[in-house]
């Protein structure tokens, strides 16, 4: 799903793509609660974060953090899927996700 609308944020999906421009197509996503995943990622994917502070590595499951909140499990997969340029945050504002 993540890589789906990485694609379709980026422009690709329609006619007049220019790498260098953010695009135009919104995407809404609905029913983000009800995803799933296949094999052992519920359990063996973990989110790093880091606290600044010596020692203060936060580790979170991917149950876990999907349990404290599905849209942001999503947000931050096409997030980490759209190129790494100036144009990340701008695609990343027309996504729209509805638990």
């Amino acid at each position: 799903l993540a890589s789906k609308v990485a694609v379709a944020l980026q422009g690709k999906l329609g006619p007049a793509y220019d790498p260098h421009r953010p695009g135009t197509l919104r995407v809404i996503v609905r029913n983000a609660s009800k995803m799933v995943v296949t094999g052992a990622k519920s359990r063996a994917k973990i989110y790093y974060r880091h606290t600044g502070y010596m020692g203060h590595l936060k580790q979170r499951s991917y149950d876990e953090a999907f349990a404290r909140s599905s849209p942001a499990v999503l947000r931050r997969a096409v997030y980490n899927m759209l190129p790494k340029n100036r144009l990340r945050r701008l695609r990343l504002k027309r996504l729209t996700i509805e638990a």
